[in-house]
């Protein structure tokens, strides 16, 4: 019989991404305040270290009055840039929709950024990107299969990179223990094993070829903030998923709830206007299924946090990057040590 809330370590991690505390699960009780449908998402995402600009926000950059009446990353003058879509609940229920709609934004902008290597000539080019969803589990890098924190999947991005989706086998499952070598990347041998074991012991550590990276990371809100940051690329943002969400099928998604409180993550990868009901819309990507939605996709008016689940109150983007950036830390540590100029 399978339950939930899962068995959660809360030992420390070889890999945390707050070194103060070394742990970043969080605990179960904190997602089990509904019975019936636990969140898998904080309510308010956080940084452990602070947000990390490298330099002005999209929305001081892009000219906002030429903004494109519509963004769609699934088909940008006939190119698709979107990760594959995943489901969060096979082959068990986790609550890891933190981990997916933060991963699957970041591997579509390494999609993106691949596709301008080779239009640009200045390499390198990748095959298209997935990230490892169960890998960021393993490690707890904001929270576990109990729900957690998409903000700091980023900053784990920053600190150590993440891996391609072929590293870890997705098993919607906590480790119950520190994540060990097998844990970030595997591979195992021959023979199989017999029915009543698991075969882990044949399988070994094995170094990714390519690790993906986020140089710089940072919280964003408002509809006029996501426009402009979606000419970047997808974001991930935080809703607050009902039943009825639950049921949508197809069509502009509104509905009226009074205090709209965040429990779920999914991404958004653009942005459209329906003439026919004069509405404006997000196109986002959930982590259910295909079978789910539009294709594993939904749009979702723009307006009130109230009509829109409050799709534009906590979102989170990053600046994606091949070569290992310097984190936060190193880079206020060498602030500190610049020598001060004095002017006479």
């Amino acid at each position: 019989m399978y339950t939930f809330p899962q068995e959660q370590y809360n030992g420390p991690q070889p890999y945390p991404v707050d070194k103060a505390a070394q742990n970043t699960a969080y605990p179960a009780d904190k997602f089990l305040a509904d019975d019936i449908s636990p969140p898998c998402r904080v309510e308010e995402a956080t940084f452990a270290n602070g947000e990390l600009r490298l330099g002005p926000a999209a929305h001081d950059v892009y000219d906002l009055a030429s903004l494109p009446n519509g963004t769609d990353w699934r088909n940008m003058n006939g190119t698709n840039y979107c990760s594959i879509s995943v489901n969060q609940h096979i082959p068990r229920y986790c609550g890891s929709c933190w981990s997916m709609g933060s991963s699957s934004a970041i591997a579509d902008r390494f999609n993106i950024l691949s596709k301008g290597a080779i239009t640009n000539g200045t390499g390198p080019v990748y095959s298209p990107v997935g990230i490892d969803a169960q890998m960021i589990v393993n490690n707890q890098w904001g929270g576990s299969c109990n729900g957690g924190n998409p903000n700091q999947v980023y900053e784990a991005a920053n600190q150590y990179g993440l891996v391609h989706s072929s590293c870890v086998q997705y098993v919607a499952d906590n480790l119950g223990g520190p994540a060990g070598g097998r844990d970030q990347c595997a591979d195992c041998t021959w023979p199989p094993p017999p029915a009543n074991e698991t075969g882990l012991d044949k399988c070994t550590f094995r170094e990714p070829n390519k690790r993906y990276y986020v140089k710089s990371y940072y919280s964003i809100s408002g509809a006029t903030a996501m426009m402009a940051e979606l000419q970047n690329g997808p974001i991930s943002c935080g809703v607050h998923a009902t039943d009825e969400f639950e049921k949508y099928s197809s069509g502009i998604y509104s509905e009226y709830v009074r205090f709209p409180l965040i429990n779920h993550e999914i991404s958004v990868v653009g942005y459209g206007y329906d003439a026919t009901s004069n509405q404006s819309y997000w196109i986002g990507r959930n982590s259910w299924g295909t079978y789910w939605g539009e294709s594993g996709y939904f749009k979702m008016i723009m307006g009130p946090a109230n009509t829109n689940l409050a799709i534009e109150r906590d979102c989170v983007a990053g600046e994606v990057t091949w070569t290992k950036p310097a984190t936060k830390l190193e880079l206020e540590a060498a602030a500190a040590e610049e020598p001060t100029v004095f002017v006479q």
